[in-house]
């Protein structure tokens, strides 16, 4: 029997004035992130900790990877995210309200920043990040757990 039990993460669509997301290039080391993948872009994000409410968790996280401060965010997608490495239930948000530029914080992690326009994003991206940009692309909460999520 199995014990492993599914985590509880958390990822942002941070759009700015020219409706630009912001994405991150994962390390190039797959130890790197839960799911094992190496020089993928992502959306900011992470992991809820014990005690912690959703909101102040992504803000936390954002702070800590980007500097970013976050104002105001909305609920936009729950996801199942799995693969042979890890479960998680993602909770995405939509961020138009925030203050500072993305810095890299966390270089073992996150090795640049960039904004993208939505119909020029890079190939390579983070699967639970391409469920949440599909979501949004959407209008939907919840997508199925599906192979390639931005077709």
């Amino acid at each position: 029997m199995d014990n492993k039990k599914p985590g509880v993460g958390f990822g942002i669509i941070i759009l700015n004035n020219k409706k630009k997301i912001l994405l991150g290039k994962r390390h190039k080391n797959p130890e790197k992130t839960v799911f094992k993948e190496s020089e993928t872009w992502t959306c900011p994000g992470g992991k809820l900790e014990y005690k912690e409410d959703l909101e102040n968790g992504l803000k936390r996280e954002v702070a800590e990877e980007t500097g970013i401060k976050i104002n105001s965010m909305k609920l936009i997608a729950i996801n199942n995210d799995i693969n042979k490495y890890a479960h998680f239930v993602t909770i995405g948000f939509l961020c138009e309200d925030f203050e500072g530029e993305p810095q890299i914080l966390e270089p073992n992690e996150i090795t640049k920043w960039r904004w993208f326009n939505f119909n020029e994003l890079p190939k390579k991206i983070y699967f639970p990040s391409q469920k949440l940009i599909k979501n949004y692309k959407q209008g939907k909460i919840y997508i199925p757990n599906i192979k390639n999520a931005l077709d």
